[in-house]
């Protein structure tokens, strides 16, 4: 199945914030984000957007870091990986991260390269790429129908808003 790809370069912290939002709004129940991007990149900043569109107190979403996930109440259940400090694809499967890949709310996997080969083929993935201290270049694909559904519902937001 061909992928289709979305670049979206956002010029301030607001505009992220902006798109962290439209794909809070865009998601459905199932959908797997991953994301990659360097340290600092801005990965936790959009889920915490996406999560606020969702309805999750903005104080409750921080990094997963330590914790590896976090599972947030929202209009749509949000579960918030963070793979950096796992050692191995088993540890990953450990957390039980199947379950919630298949579940019923949206997973959002930062550092999601490092797990790739776990995570289901129908996923939106957004690679964050800094092009300068607070702008930020985001290229989201989506490899299946349930994102590409997601990457349509994003077009819009393109055209009016990011650039």
């Amino acid at each position: 199945m061909a992928t289709e790809t979305l670049t979206i370069d956002c010029l301030t912290e607001a505009h992220t914030d902006q798109l962290g939002r439209a794909i809070g709004l865009a998601v459905e129940p199932g959908l797997v984000v991953a994301l990659t991007g360097n340290l600092g990149a801005g990965k936790t900043r959009l889920v915490q957007a996406a999560a606020a569109a969702l309805q999750v107190e903005d104080q409750d979403v921080s990094s997963p870091t330590f914790v590896l996930i976090r599972e947030y109440a929202g209009t749509t259940p949000v579960y918030h990986f963070d793979t950096y400090r796992l050692r191995d694809l088993d540890e990953f499967l450990e957390l039980g991260a199947d379950e919630y890949m298949h579940g019923d709310g949206v997973c959002f996997i930062e550092w999601a390269e490092r797990m790739a080969e776990a995570l289901p083929r129908d996923r939106l993935s957004i690679t964050i790429e800094v092009t300068t201290p607070s702008s930020r270049r985001f290229q989201i694909t989506a490899s299946g129908t349930r994102s590409r559904r997601v990457l349509a519902r994003l077009t819009p937001f393109k055209q009016t808003g990011a650039e």
